[in-house]
């Protein structure tokens, strides 16, 4: 059951964590490349801030972004500043993010995210959480997959293995944490059933295309499956 202020509150945690291991960078650290191809961590921060913007447009009945372009354009325009800009921008962004949670609002309603797809509204602390968590991991700095807290992983399990549920490109595969609980199912009907073990970060690694990218996990069925880019 998703929980928006559980959620909300998740995120001013997961922010916090973000905006201290960032000050303790410098200007030469953000025009470093991060984890993400073609990306500084730099435009990670920029993407970041936009970002928390876009879903304020989204929970307020805006389009999420002007346009691709228009979003592209900020993240690189914005990449580029120093780190006294960034911290500055990310903070009121996020700020400006959870104040519009604040208030009481209809949380059942359905709202447009980019590309023209909908969920509920929610579910829309969740994804910010999504953002701030996994491209802390991006940066680069020392905050790990393994790191992440397990209940935000349980769940971004949860949710990419939905996400990758019924495609016809992935066959049926079994997710089973070597430790912990949880056993969760993906892919679609077709081709050779395969189930894939081994801890929670890797699994979630290999989901998210992030760091082994399911090279340590182990396959039973066939080899391990690939997945369409998120």
């Amino acid at each position: 059951m998703i929980d928006h202020v559980h959620d909300l509150r998740s995120v001013r945690e997961a922010t916090d964590r973000l905006l201290t291991a960032v000050a303790k960078l410098d200007n030469a650290a953000l025009a470093e490349e991060s984890l993400l191809p073609g990306w500084t961590r730099g435009h990670i921060l920029a993407h970041l801030a936009r970002n928390a913007d876009a879903l304020v447009n989204v929970l307020e009945g805006r389009p999420m972004y002007e346009s691709a372009t228009a979003r592209d354009t900020d993240i690189e325009q914005g990449s580029g500043r120093p780190l006294g800009e960034q911290l500055t921008d990310l903070r009121n962004s996020a700020a400006r993010f959870l104040a519009t949670g604040e208030p009481a609002q209809d949380w059942s309603r359905t709202v447009e995210l980019r590309g023209g797809v909908t969920d509920s509204a929610s579910r829309v602390p969740f994804r910010r959480l999504v953002e701030v968590e996994l491209h802390h991991v991006d940066l680069g700095i020392g905050y790990t997959l393994a790191d992440l807290p397990e209940e935000f992983t349980d769940r971004e399990i949860e949710f990419l293995a939905d996400r990758w549920s019924g495609r016809a490109d992935v066959p049926p595969v079994t997710l089973r944490p070597s430790h912990g609980e949880g056993v969760w199912h993906t892919g679609g009907a077709d081709g050779t059933p395969v189930t894939v073990s081994g801890p929670k970060d890797e699994l979630l690694g290999w989901l998210a295309g992030r760091g082994r990218k399911g090279a340590q996990l182990a396959v039973e069925g066939g080899p391990l499956p690939g997945l369409p880019p998120l």
